[in-house]
């Protein structure tokens, strides 16, 4: 197996440079821990951006993709197969909607959302051909395509890649006023992340969900929640809509539904919304492919028994309780987040998130940094309280 430094010259040598990695090469990976090529372990505090929820090998989704791999893998939507019925239906169950369109990355999935948005304005809400609408938050991130940089704040994702996508507005995150203020006829959707993670783990002001819900159902506008980072547990509950009691129009998830294992993601809504499709219009063929559907569906098995949002809350409490002690003394600024999910904004003095990860990862913890000094924290949610304990000790020794 080849040393770190040899394999990192090999990426840099055969790969664009489109990621600015860890110096770290994982060879193997168990529950909250990784083992790079030298043998040195990692917790793992980061999880692949919620991807990672259920944790490194997790033996219940192994299981399910190896039964699944030695019987059918891809067919395409040309043809029907045998386990994607029962992953629509209990997954619209499990987000009290009625439909599903299935798809594999989260940025293809918030691509589908902005397509169906813009197809139920015309043929439902009459909204006059070529006009519709979205308005989006500022510091938003919701992928990497043409269309999604086009409404991105951020001058890394969008510098370079216009001309720009028209057809959305962008207003101050958590701003009712300015949300409504920004709302036309023509508006046909808003499109939020019920809390921020690449911004900085931003969580909205108390009310401001709630608002959105009732503003746009009082425009007749779709209310788009992104849950692929925030959903399926990580926040202690199944989605972040639901600690504000917030039931949206769609739901847009990724990562952890397809459990660390394949790409899966989806959009849930109403007949009412996605019914607006028809065969030929909009399409992919790996999205709800045999094994996606097979891992999905022990996913959501397990996210049933509200085992792991309930570890997520549980854990999360002790989390900023843990950052929360740090604040004021010096190195922390501020903490924010809900659940097992936090992001730190560590004294600019004391380095920038990258040179604060990085000696993070020589004692090894692995999280990874955002805009300026901040860094986040996404441990799997099946992290134990001994090893998050230890995480936390490492961010205190490197910020004495």
């Amino acid at each position: 197996m080849p040393s770190t430094q040899e394999a990192i010259a090999s990426a840099e040598a055969h790969s664009a440079h489109n990621y600015h990695p860890l110096p770290v090469v994982v060879a193997a990976a168990d529950g909250a821990w990784m083992t790079d090529v030298e043998g040195r372990r990692y917790l793992d505090m980061l999880a692949g951006y919620s991807a990672l929820n259920f944790g490194h090998g997790n033996r219940r989704l192994i299981e399910a993709a190896k039964a699944q791999l030695e019987r059918v893998t891809l067919t395409s939507r040309a043809f029907h197969h045998d386990r994607f019925a029962d992953f629509c239906a209990q997954l619209a169950e499990f987000c009290g909607m009625e439909m599903v369109l299935p798809m594999n990355t989260g940025a293809e999935a918030v691509e589908t959302a902005v397509k169906t948005a813009r197809k139920w304005g015309y043929r439902v809400k009459g909204v006059p051909d070529g006009m519709a609408k979205i308005i989006v938050a500022a510091d938003n991130f919701h992928g990497r395509t043409t269309t999604i940089v086009s409404f991105s704040t951020d001058p890394e994702a969008r510098a370079d890649y216009g001309p720009y996508t028209p057809g959305f507005e962008i207003v101050p995150y958590g701003d009712i006023a300015a949300l409504e203020q920004a709302m036309t006829d023509n508006t046909v959707a808003v499109l939020l992340e019920p809390i921020q993670g690449e911004a900085g783990v931003l969580v909205p002001p108390p009310g401001y969900l709630p608002a959105v819900r009732e503003l746009t159902r009082q425009r007749n506008v779709l209310f788009v929640a992104d849950e692929i980072q925030s959903g399926l547990g990580r926040t202690g509950r199944t989605f972040a809509c639901e600690h504000e009691g917030v039931v949206p129009d769609m739901y847009v998830l990724g990562k952890a539904l397809g459990g660390g294992v394949v790409p899966v993601s989806a959009v849930v809504s109403s007949a009412a919304v996605l019914g607006v499709h028809r065969p030929g219009e909009h399409g992919s063929t790996f999205g709800g492919n045999p094994l996606a559907c097979a891992v999905a569906l022990e996913v959501l098995a397990m996210l049933r028994t509200g085992e792991y949002q309930q570890r997520a809350a549980e854990l999360g409490d002790h989390l900023h309780h843990e950052l929360g002690l740090m604040v004021g003394g010096g190195a922390v600024e501020a903490v924010r987040g809900r659940g097992l999910w936090a992001g730190v904004d560590i004294v600019p003095s004391l380095g920038t998130g990258r040179e604060i990860s990085e000696k993070l990862m020589d004692r090894g913890v692995l999280v990874k940094d955002t805009h300026g000094s901040t860094i986040r924290i996404a441990p799997p949610l099946v992290i134990s309280k001994e090893d998050l304990d230890w995480g936390l000790e490492q961010l205190r020794q490197v910020l004495r």
